[in-house]
């Protein structure tokens, strides 16, 4: 069973899994969360509704943060925030603002890519970028050079969204084809989320679908792609895995504090606006744990890796070390705890 399908058997609610948070009875619902959505739909709201009365450079810089912000809202919903009830959490980022991916794709998939013993497993983790040995060797040169670009700053932020959508339709156009029903049920559901923002956007703000697609859509996701951009290193080690980024207030809010990814990965089910406090109490040991993984701020990673790659593509011992077993997986299914 692949960390996907042990994700896939908890959809019938059996069984919550890793990462999500369980809300109390007390405290059913986290506000600052809530008012967070409540200020990114006014924002987008007004951007759109004034789009033409603003320069195209100003447009492109509010427009690619308030899309990227939501992308980071829709991460909180993955991980069980707000409130307790689920259905409720989904309906809260039910617009699609970036327009790519289903929320219930997307879903499936993190909460798979937090099985942290699979962590930039090429076959195990959704969210790796590490291709297998076999795959470099049959490769052309185009496609090997592509993979080189997208390991830079440069690549992942200008051609990282198209090559993630393409990635995208490749994986679910097939099942789609089939007949599956549950992922013509999610991108049933996207396409009325998407329906609803260009109804908005096209119908009412008078906005053209390129523009918004340029301005909104394909820089949200640029920027969401940075943020990953060094989430995750191959070593042998799991706990050695996953970087630190300690930003600064501004890169923090639009990624909800999740640069602190390792944090993140050690407590999934903690509020983005309780990350700080936790990080402080717990700094020194993330860093001991993953060996000083860190960077200052993302100035000092576009600084190193603009232009230059930041490792191979190929992964690095995954044939030979790296195999993950069900009993590992249900370990990490069981290791987590409510915040």
């Amino acid at each position: 069973m692949t960390a996907n399908e042990t994700i896939d058997a908890t959809e019938s609610g059996r069984e919550r899994p890793a990462g999500e948070a369980r809300l109390s009875k007390a405290h059913p619902v986290e506000w600052p969360t809530v008012a967070l959505a409540a200020a990114i739909y006014l924002a987008f709201g007004l951007l759109t509704w004034f789009h033409a009365a603003l320069p195209w450079w100003l447009l492109l810089l509010c427009g690619g943060f308030v899309t990227c912000l939501h992308g980071s809202l829709q991460h909180e919903v993955v991980h069980g925030h707000p409130t307790r009830w689920r259905r409720l959490n989904e309906a809260l980022v039910f617009p699609s603002l970036w327009l790519w991916m289903p929320y219930r794709t997307y879903r499936r998939s993190h909460l798979a890519h937090h099985f942290d013993p699979s962590l930039t497993h090429p076959l195990e983790d959704p969210e790796s970028y590490y291709v297998t040995a076999e795959r470099w060797a049959r490769l052309s040169a185009p496609a090997r050079a592509l993979l080189w670009i997208q390991n830079t700053v440069a690549g992942r932020l200008l051609i990282g969204p198209l090559r993630a959508l393409l990635k995208l339709l490749a994986a679910e156009l097939p099942a789609l084809l089939r007949g599956d029903g549950r992922r013509r049920n999610d991108w049933g559901l996207h396409a009325l989320g998407v329906g609803l923002v260009l109804l908005w956007v096209v119908g009412l703000c008078g906005m053209d679908v390129w523009l918004y697609v340029a301005t909104f859509a394909y820089p949200g996701l640029s920027l969401t792609l940075l943020r990953s951009f060094l989430e995750h290193q191959a070593r042998p080690e799991v706990a050695t895995r996953t970087v630190l980024v300690e930003a600064g207030p501004v890169m923090s809010l639009l990624f909800l504090n999740n640069n602190l990814h390792a944090l993140h990965h050690a407590e999934p089910g903690v509020a983005w606006y309780r990350l700080p406090h936790r990080y402080r109490r717990r700094r020194e040991e993330l860093l001991r744990e993953n060996r000083g993984y860190r960077y200052g701020g993302y100035a000092e990673i576009i600084a190193r890796h603009l232009f230059r790659p930041k490792e191979p593509p190929v992964h690095p011992f995954v044939e030979a070390t790296m195999v993950v077993t069900n009993d590992e997986r249900r370990r990490a299914r069981r290791s987590y705890r409510p915040a």
